[in-house]
């Protein structure tokens, strides 16, 4: 069964909105190492940022205000989160959202990112399972055969049904592939090319590994 020759990070926020530009902050943090084949560390928090959550948001999320109030501040959470992730690939589902908060939140404590590397899991999921009805989290997930094991809408949830997702790919991969260890770089090559163009591109990939495999 194939799995990952490097570790990646899968993250999800919770947010109050969807723009930092326009104010908005992250009320929920989520952040998953994948290890090989599994989920090997967690780093979970709410997040206090000192502002009023949406009625809408915790509708949708359940998470409410006194939740936030008591949680530990954005100022202590922010740079433990950019720690863990490291240097590390970083996934998200609609990753361009979660990266766009998270540089936001770093850059108001003056903390770069750090990660090698931006992999859609909604993208890939896109190019290495066409024809689908949908690419939601949620009926991605029904549709390949993952079960949430929480609520939809909190982040430990649905980051680890996202990471379910990333480790069906790399057993997709190997089969498609004919490798043992994806490399993560091949999730960020995939991400960028055509969804069209995605069957030449692994038979490509895929002849390229029989061939080091032949040489070696």
């Amino acid at each position: 069964m194939s799995s990952y020759e490097r570790p990646i990070v899968m993250l999800d926020f919770e947010t109050t909105g969807l723009s930092p530009e326009m104010g908005d902050r992250i009320t929920e943090v989520a952040a998953l190492r994948i290890v090989g084949g599994e989920i090997t560390e967690r780093y979970v928090s709410l997040v206090n940022c000192g502002v009023r959550i949406p009625s809408f948001i915790t509708a949708l999320t359940g998470i409410t205000q006194e939740m936030v109030d008591g949680a530990p501040p954005a100022s202590k959470v922010v740079p433990e989160l950019l720690d863990f992730i490291g240097g590390d690939v970083l996934s998200a589902h609609n990753a361009s959202f979660d990266e766009k908060f998270l540089k936001a939140e770093g850059g108001r404590l003056g903390r770069a990112t750090a990660h090698a590397g931006l992999v859609c899991s909604l993208k890939l999921a896109r190019r290495l399972y066409p024809g689908l009805a949908s690419y939601k989290l949620g009926q991605l997930s029904r549709q390949l055969g993952i079960a949430f094991r929480g609520s939809a809408h909190r982040a430990e949830a649905d980051a680890e049904v996202a990471a379910e997702v990333l480790l069906h790919a790399a057993r997709h991969l190997g089969r498609t592939c004919g490798v043992e260890r994806v490399a993560p770089d091949l999730l960020v090559s995939i991400n960028k090319v055509a969804a069209a163009k995605i069957p030449v591109f692994l038979d490509k990939y895929a002849a390229t590994v029989r061939a080091a495999r032949e040489a070696a």
